[in-house]
């Protein structure tokens, strides 16, 4: 007799693995859907994460936080703009313990491999099975999604994101750095491998004009521009990773839940980039897919016991929730990357004029702070 599951989770990445171990903790049957492996840690991934407060305490809830040198605290937060402008955010105004960690992908990963191979209630398996509720969370280019019926409204930025890593001069400082150009690229060094580390994850946005000019290009010329660019903050700068790349967008998907096809008593529902995806100069991508997850496993667990976790009430429970965090955060990333990636020089004076106004705002500079922290205001400050 085949084995019965109650939930069916398609994508084996950081945020399915999240969520099969949240639903197992929920004492549910999960089976985990990694087809031929496609999620294996791979030590040549150079992807870093920032991580907010309240993805940290749900990843260390399933027992998946990385060790320190695989989850380096961000104690500052340095923005500038490309006339002067600049914005500072610092952990010790937030009486926060980090603004955020760096982590490590392939690190995670093994720790998440680890708990979910340990987990009795989470079976991995290689194809989809049948169960009262499947979840996909197989990213933004989701095949299920598509098999499902379900639009996708894309808009494409006109930017690509380009991704690496740098061995530094200096050591990090436990600085997160970012720089706006008058050319509409954005960069960003995230500090890696712990508080004495020197080196950084580079994700670089660039035109898309620029992409294939900044990927064909030898290391030196590479490296180079990025020195350039970071104003030689960090001391000398060598290129220790290959160069990934992906376009940039910002996405959703029109419905988030449906009946599965050929059924009546069997649903869906989407999680993460599957549903999702913005940009990524605040880096609050996976902080809201592991959102997504801790929503709906909550949401499941608290459900009465005769109804099932494929009810469509508890679905559109769900949608509602994270629709509605969703939407605040998505358009301010999506009107700063607008506003940062037009060149016209009275908007360039503006914007960095804004910069300097913000710097000095006292509470709105502290409840942007606190809610890219995920974060609640303090006691007081309602």
């Amino acid at each position: 007799m085949a084995q019965s599951f109650d939930v069916c989770i398609r994508g084996a990445g950081i945020v399915g693995r999240t969520l099969a171990l949240l639903l197992a903790r929920e004492r549910l049957s999960v089976a985990l859907v990694d087809s031929a492996g496609s999620h294996a840690p791979s030590h040549s991934d150079v992807r870093a994460y920032a991580m907010n407060v309240a993805t940290r305490e749900i990843l260390e809830s399933v027992r998946s936080w990385p060790d320190p040198e695989h989850a380096t605290a961000v104690l500052q937060m340095q923005v500038h703009g490309d006339q002067g402008g600049s914005v500072t955010f610092d952990a010790n105004s937030q009486q926060a313990e980090a603004m955020a960690w760096i982590v490590d992908v392939p690190a995670l990963e093994r720790r998440l491999a680890d708990a979910t191979r340990f987990q009795p209630l989470v079976d991995v398996v290689r194809e989809p099975v049948q169960a009262p509720l499947t979840v996909v969370c197989e990213g933004r280019a989701s095949k299920s999604r598509a098999e499902f019926g379900v639009e996708f409204n894309v808009t494409p930025y006109g930017q690509t994101a380009i991704a690496t890593r740098l061995s530094c001069e200096r050591g990090h400082s436990q600085i997160a750095r970012q720089w706006f150009t008058a050319d509409g690229s954005i960069l960003a060094f995230l500090p890696l491998e712990g508080e004495q580390g020197n080196s950084v994850a580079v994700v670089w946005s660039i035109p898309q004009e620029q992409v294939q000019q900044w990927l064909a290009c030898d290391d030196a010329a590479f490296v180079q521009k990025l020195q350039e660019i970071s104003e030689s903050s960090l001391g000398a700068l060598t290129l220790i990773a290959p160069r990934a790349s992906w376009p940039l967008q910002q996405a959703q998907a029109k419905r988030w839940c449906g009946t599965m096809p050929g059924t009546t008593n069997q649903w869906w529902t989407l999680a993460g980039d599957a549903a999702h995806t913005v940009h990524p100069l605040a880096g609050q991508g996976l902080n809201i897919g592991i959102g997504d997850v801790s929503a709906l496993a909550r949401i499941l667990g608290e459900r009465q016991s005769w109804r099932s976790v494929g009810d469509v009430k508890l679905l559109r429970q769900y949608e509602r929730e994270r629709k509605s965090a969703l939407l605040p955060l998505g358009a301010t990333m999506d009107a700063l990357q607008q506003l940062f990636a037009r060149k016209e020089s009275p908007l360039q004076a503006l914007r960095n004029w804004g910069m300097r106004g913000f710097e000095m705002s006292g509470p709105i500079k502290e409840w942007v702070a606190r809610q890219a922290m995920g974060l609640q205001p303090p006691s007081g400050k309602r």
